[in-house]
């Protein structure tokens, strides 16, 4: 559907403040009516752009449904693994997840997207390649540390039976890097020195922050509901894409299992977070052809153009 024939809606975007909710707003803005939210911090907005700080567990949250005709939801509000503590993010991901639902369905809220993440699935010798939507979600099982990652999309999925009416999309990502994006793997790609365990290399997909918006936008303003993976088609060993984007690596050892979990909780490694050892040893490799197909969506941004943006943050004075 074109964008001119496209019926404007109000559109209410948590995790707005983010590198990723403030694209998305931008590309909606022109045709829709969005209201940003964020529990983190202020969002400074253009002036039409209505802008809240609340936790969306706090009363104050229904009152943003109260006073604005919400015609659809983007819940990018996900705080992530290596943010605050392991309650904290169960409280806000999954209780906040519940009371939005909850108000989306009080509210007559007519379509939901969910920002989930490959995190899911969990990083294990055993995994397929390439995973797809209906492969088991085991990330649970292997570290308590992403049990609110799983809860949440578990509470999405119920929801998403429990109430067609909202049209639910979840959207499971791989890595999504690229500039202004804070996660664990944008800010090891952005480091000088990135440790790597010695005798693992596996393969991974990352995905530009650009694309990820577009792939939002699409999720929302097209017709269609379920789980979909996003993902591009290529995909590089860790260590080559460390040395592509002009990383020195940092061989550590990686037997016991044990111990590069202890080193990485010794150096206060955010980038390098214990429990995400798994990701760094055994490949999680995402089969994103059901959303290519069923939204019209292809990455425009390359591993050589990501690749380039970290090689440039190099030329700066301070890591990232």
């Amino acid at each position: 559907m074109s964008p001119s024939r496209i019926k404007p809606k109000t559109i209410l975007v948590t995790g707005a403040g983010g590198s990723l909710g403030r694209r998305v707003m931008a590309r909606l803005m022109d045709r829709h009516q969005v209201i940003a939210v964020d529990f983190r911090h202020a969002v400074h907005t253009d002036a039409h752009i209505p802008s809240y700080q609340v936790d969306l567990r706090k009363r104050r949250f229904e009152d943003i449904f109260r006073d604005h005709a919400i015609d659809g939801v983007i819940h990018l509000g996900r705080i992530l693994t290596n943010e605050y503590s392991r309650f904290r993010r169960y409280n806000d991901n999954v209780l906040g997840t519940r009371r939005l639902f909850d108000l989306a369905e009080k509210y007559n809220v007519g379509k939901v997207v969910v920002h989930s993440t490959h995190f899911v699935y969990g990083a294990d010798a055993y995994n397929p390649a390439p995973l797809r939507e209906t492969a088991p979600l085991k990330a649970s099982e292997l570290t308590m540390d992403l049990v609110d990652a799983v809860e949440l999309e578990n509470l999405a999925q119920i929801y998403l039976w429990r109430s067609p009416k909202l049209h639910i999309t979840i959207l499971r990502p791989c890595n999504i890097v690229g500039p202004g994006v804070r996660n664990s793997m944008s800010r090891l790609l952005s480091r000088r020195l990135a440790p790597a365990l010695i005798g693992f290399s596996p393969i991974m997909q990352f995905l530009h922050v650009e694309d990820m918006a577009d792939a939002v936008v699409a999720a929302f303003e097209r017709r269609g509901k379920g789980v979909f993976n996003v993902a591009p088609s290529d995909w590089v060993a860790y260590q080559d894409f460390l040395r592509a984007c002009d990383c020195r690596i940092l061989p550590l050892p990686s037997l016991p299992p044990s111990l590069p979990r202890r080193i990485a909780e010794s150096m206060g490694w955010s980038s390098f977070p214990p429990y995400l050892i798994n990701f760094f040893k055994y490949p999680v490799v995402l089969d994103g052809s059901a959303f290519a197909s069923a939204y019209r969506w292809q990455p425009q941004y390359s591993l050589a153009d990501i690749s380039a943006y970290y090689r440039s943050k190099k030329h700066r004075p301070v890591d990232a």
